[in-house]
């Protein structure tokens, strides 16, 4: 019985040893494991911390985006606005210069129709000067025969008077 113990105690030995052996190799595996679950899990963190800086980035970005895209839409509204009143404002320019062309064609109408009444009244006002410059040469020489004539008649008064006096002096001295 001795000896048949000390096999068995032998068998249980090696079959503790063996035991051992399979849970260090099964420990030895998942501490590995858990060695590297851990090194994953802080490179996780890590990489989250990262994300999550990012994140808080991205987000602080995003409100910016929103804030400039306010701004934007506003600005927008105010130069649509301002376009709007420009084009309106070219449009009336338009409209005044149409009828700013219109005028001045008018006004170049008027003032060739009024050129060509200068240019008749001119040559009625030559005619008219010819007109009364020979109706001055005839009345001057109209006045000058009538001058000629008054002083005829007035020598022939004279002469007259002097024979009326004449045979006023010959009646009186027959008398």
């Amino acid at each position: 019985m001795n000896r048949s113990l000390q096999y068995l105690n032998l068998c249980g030995v090696l079959t503790l040893a063996v035991l051992c052996v399979v849970q260090w190799r099964i420990n030895r595996g998942l501490n590995l494991q858990i060695n590297s679950l851990e090194q994953t899990r802080q490179q996780q963190v890590a990489k989250f911390g990262e994300q999550e800086k990012a994140l808080k980035g991205y987000a602080a970005d995003l409100d910016d985006f929103r804030a400039q895209l306010t701004r934007a839409n506003i600005t927008l509204k105010d130069t649509e606005a301002k376009l709007a009143t420009a084009e309106h404002q070219l449009h009336q320019a338009f409209i005044e210069r149409d009828q700013l062309k219109a005028s001045v064609t008018n006004w170049a109408a008027a003032v060739a129709a009024r050129e060509e009444r200068m240019k008749q009244a001119d040559e009625q006002l030559q005619k008219l000067a010819a007109d009364r410059n020979e109706a001055v040469v005839k009345f001057n020489e109209l006045a000058g025969k009538y001058n000629a004539v008054v002083k005829d008649l007035n020598e022939r008064t004279r002469q007259f008077n002097e024979l009326v006096t004449k045979l006023k002096e010959a009646a009186r001295k027959q008398q």
